[in-house]
């Protein structure tokens, strides 16, 4: 039975051998390679190892057995129970060091693209259906007006590419962030796949937050939660790149010394949110940049290749949000904006929505606030820079002024002095350092 996370359906675990799709030699040499790096003998830690079902990895032991590479042990040690363990016979050892010589890859058993195209669309990121109470949950932290929301809910659920553009410090990073909580359900990521022979490990622990496994009662008669144990099951990734993003970021890595490839940026975040923040800060222009995405976005497949040359297709499902500063007539032509599906400003707060996320702030940072010196800062304040407010404001004048109260060793209660001290430190005067 097919295990659902949140309507996903679960990758199903292969039944036989013939269901894994791989050249015998490759899945036969990974597992070699296995017993060779890792102290393991017995057939369920062999199975462990290999992220396959014991029946599956007990014919690989019979064939490497037919072939001389492998020899029964008997049971002879008491923490293997009746299993029988099994060691490298010489010719065994010889060909795991070929084999290692070829490809330093070994434990998970990869899966074949093919096979994980079909589960990239059972989780697609076009499948999610966000409501507004959802987006509004998920965005419970933020100020935001009714109509950024009324936008932002339609281009997360058309799951296509979105561009935020607005003044510097009003959350566009936040609400990326928010797009993510709201999502809320997990999908399969796969350890490693394979195309050409080739292994690409894409499952990344500082990219995938790996979900709490389901605990599985052994004295339960039928078990509904296990899946291919070749992926590992995630919350929805999220890739953040900003200034450092490069071109080459989105081509395969390949590691020279192990000779395996690892899964690109934007493959890692299959099923997930790629968020390209401050875009226009990048060596390379933002033309350029969005000129790589244009047949993914519009095509939903992006074109890989490997170290010889050859090209093939990866899925491309993934939301990408891009975030400037700029003006987007600034950084685009028409052809490459017109290629981005939704434009979202996200301007500045009103002087009342400033307000409310002052007192926000306030009350969460235990900041007692009076209206003597809130009259000081709209009034005298704010029209030096001609009222123009931010969302990070609030934040950055309140900590201000607790640092301040802190180091006084006085009561958290806002002063117009405690403001003019915070003020100063929010912006630099223009003037001439005479070096």
């Amino acid at each position: 039975m097919n295990m659902q996370t949140s309507n996903v359906m679960a990758p199903p675990p292969p039944k036989r051998i013939e269901d894994m799709l791989l050249p015998m030699v490759m899945m036969r040499d990974i597992m070699l390679k296995t017993l060779f790096r890792k102290n393991t003998n017995n057939v369920s830690d062999l199975a462990r190892a290999l992220c396959l079902p014991i029946p599956i990895t007990q014919e690989l032991i019979d064939l490497a057995r037919s072939q001389s590479l492998l020899e029964a042990m008997g049971t002879l040690s008491a923490s293997a129970g009746s299993e029988m363990s099994y060691q490298l016979t010489d010719a065994g050892k010889a060909r795991a060091l070929d084999a290692l010589a070829q490809s330093e890859y070994f434990g998970a058993m990869p899966v074949p693209l093919a096979i994980y195209r079909e589960q990239v669309e059972r989780q697609s990121i076009r499948n999610v259906h966000l409501t507004r109470e959802q987006l509004t949950s998920a965005m419970g932290h933020l100020i935001l007006p009714p109509s950024l929301l009324g936008n932002l809910g339609p281009a997360v659920g058309a799951g296509r590419s979105i561009l935020m553009y607005g003044p510097p410090g009003n959350g566009k990073s936040s609400i990326s962030n928010g797009i993510r909580d709201a999502m809320g359900d997990k999908i399969y990521v796969p350890r490693a796949i394979e195309y050409s022979g080739q292994v690409i490990t894409v499952y990344d622990p500082i990219v995938h937050s790996k979900a709490e496994e389901l605990v599985d009662d052994p004295t339960r008669l039928r078990r509904n939660n296990s899946f291919d144990s070749r992926y590992v099951m995630c919350q929805r990734p999220t890739v953040i790149t900003g200034g450092e993003l490069s071109l080459d970021m989105l081509d395969l890595v390949y590691n020279p010394t192990a000779r395996t490839y690892q899964a690109p940026l934007q493959l890692k975040s299959t099923g997930g949110i790629f968020i390209v923040d401050d875009l226009g800060r990048q060596a390379e222009p933002p033309q350029k940049l969005v000129n790589r995405w244009i047949v993914p976005l519009e095509e939903s497949k992006d074109i890989l290749a490997l170290q010889s040359g050859e090209k093939f297709e990866v899925p491309f499902d993934t939301l990408v949000i891009f975030s400037t500063n700029f003006h987007p007539n600034e950084i685009f032509d028409k052809a490459a904006l017109r290629r981005i599906f939704f434009k979202i400003k996200i301007d500045g707060p009103s002087q009342e929505d400033f307000l409310k996320i002052f007192a926000m702030v306030a009350r969460k940072k235990k900041m007692q606030l009076c209206e003597k010196s809130l009259v000081h800062l709209l009034k005298n304040k704010y029209p030096t820079i001609d009222n123009t407010y931010a969302n990070y404001q609030p934040v950055f004048l309140i900590d201000q002024m607790i640092a301040v109260c802190d180091f006084e060793g006085i009561p958290y209660k806002m002063t117009p002095d405690l403001v003019d001290r915070a003020w100063a430190n929010m912006f630099v005067k223009d003037e001439v350092i005479v070096k």
